[in-house]
């Protein structure tokens, strides 16, 4: 018989302690938060923790492909809206709303890590972004020369927005994306 052994039930609830607490201080804090953190706050030892997570990337391997679905789920509805302009500026507030919630997913977005599932979501995610402004700029109301270049400045700049943001993150990506979209708008 090969593959690994069920976790005790001890093991398995350390495990799932470790990763709820870890995607909780992810999230709040972004994907640099010390392992020792995360040990001390799921009451386990850093033992237990490096056992089950020997890397910080298998954190980012457990946690964040099922965040990153989201851009999945985004770029279905942007898919579905008629509108190529309200589909890119769709995609994109929705987007930055992730984003601005999540500061480890903020952190991922922004890294492209070359983490399993992680870089493959982020790949599926830019496909997705990449056909949105292909069909806005057919649309004609796109400009022309907005590229994935212009995107990943975008990203960036949105990330620092989000790192500098104390509580109204959310506010003040929303104010920096509504000034910065109505000057990719092309004029009817």
């Amino acid at each position: 018989m090969t593959g690994t052994r069920p976790l005790r039930a001890d093991a398995a609830r350390n495990r799932e302690k470790l990763l709820a607490t870890a995607g909780q201080l992810f999230s709040e804090r972004g994907l640099d938060v010390p392992m020792e953190h995360i040990a001390r706050r799921a009451e386990v030892s850093i033992g237990t923790l490096y056992a089950h997570f020997p890397t910080r990337e298998a954190f980012f391997a457990a946690i964040f492909p099922q965040r990153l679905a989201a851009l999945d789920t985004l770029a279905e509805r942007a898919g579905a809206e008629p509108d190529p302009w309200r589909a890119f500026v769709g995609y994109l507030e929705g987007l930055f709303a992730l984003h601005a919630r999540d500061r480890g997913l903020n952190d991922v977005l922004v890294r492209q890590l070359a983490v399993e599932g992680v870089a493959q979501a982020c790949h599926r995610g830019a496909e997705h972004l990449d056909d949105l402004i292909r069909r806005a700029q057919d649309g004609g109301r796109l400009r022309p020369d907005f590229t994935m270049a212009d995107m990943a400045t975008l990203t960036r700049a949105v990330a620092q927005i989000i790192r500098d943001a104390t509580d109204d993150a959310p506010a003040e990506v929303g104010r920096f994306l509504e000034i910065y979209v109505a000057g990719l708008r092309t004029t009817p």
